[in-house]
């Protein structure tokens, strides 16, 4: 891996892809970050890290920009090339559903990116988050971003938390595979299909994301309408539907003695149960077909 002495990037207004690429790198070549336009000698030194400007994509060189590819190509950011050169752009296109949405408003705009997911133009303005905001003025108005900086840290912590996810997310759906039981819940021709997994010493972390993932991979897409998971917060589980199927409402629930919390939107539940049969009835009395 190279030697990087400095990370480098555009001035200007920041958006989402220079600041997530710069995250990332930041994880793996914790630098100083310069918010500048590049000279060739930047450019040309395998030591300098240019990040979304620069109209080079030369990873060798860890030069990582996307404004000289065609117009018409696929949409892929600058944090798309970044993914690459860490060989994890394949998982992060499966595994992590806000990318797509990401490489098509830095590359083709709101209005596009709205045609192309389907929705009205000013849904993309509404899931603008205040965190977003914020970071973003803030690396925005930076010229120079260094280790101690609030802002330097939270970077560091997003790349490493985004590169842990992907590199871990195998693991954890191997280890869900291991032990996951699929369970057919119901009678008289109705069927509730469930996955859960046991408490497991270590519990992976986000062991319902791990569960999600799997029902996907192990083909039960359409079958499966509930999950069922180790709660972190207790020694109970979580239950929750799949893809928020409309099968199971948990307010059904609520009054259950065992059941200390219960969203009023029915999607998801905690309790304190243990046992499969009591978990498997608690499933059953939250089915709306049951």
């Amino acid at each position: 891996m190279n030697s990087v002495s400095l990370i480098l990037t555009h001035p200007g207004s920041a958006h989402k892809d220079d600041f997530l690429a710069c995250s990332v790198l930041l994880a793996k070549y914790p630098v100083t970050i310069e918010r500048r336009d590049p000279e060739v000698a930047d450019l040309e030194d395998p030591s300098v890290c240019v990040v979304d400007v620069g109209h080079e994509h030369e990873p060798e060189k860890l030069n990582f920009d996307h404004h000289q590819f065609p117009r018409d190509s696929k949409p892929i950011c600058a944090l798309s090339l970044v993914l690459q050169y860490f060989n994890v752009y394949e998982d992060a296109q499966r595994f992590c559903d806000w990318l797509e949405p990401n490489e098509w408003l830095d590359c083709r705009g709101p209005k596009d990116t709205a045609e192309f997911f389907g929705v009205e133009p000013d849904i993309i303005n509404k899931l603008l988050s205040p965190i977003d905001v914020t970071l973003l003025r803030r690396f925005g108005l930076s010229s120079r971003v260094e280790e101690g900086q609030p802002l330097w840290e939270i970077m560091k912590m997003v790349g490493e938390d985004l590169l842990d996810f992907l590199g871990t997310l195998h693991a954890r759906v191997e280890l869900v595979k291991q032990h996951a039981e699929h369970w057919v819940l119901g009678k008289s021709g109705k069927t509730l299909e469930v996955v859960f997994l046991p408490r497991l010493d270590p519990l992976p972390p986000e062991p319902s994301m791990g569960i999600v993932r799997y029902v996907s991979e192990a083909g039960l897409e359409g079958a499966v309408v509930g999950l069922v998971y180790p709660d972190r917060r207790g020694n109970g589980y979580g239950l929750s539907r799949y893809k928020d199927h409309p099968a199971l409402d948990f307010t059904r629930i609520e009054i259950e003695a065992d059941v200390h919390f219960a969203h009023k939107k029915g999607f998801v539940a905690k309790t304190s149960a243990t046992s499969t049969d009591r978990l498997k009835e608690l499933m059953q009395i939250a089915w709306q077909n049951g």
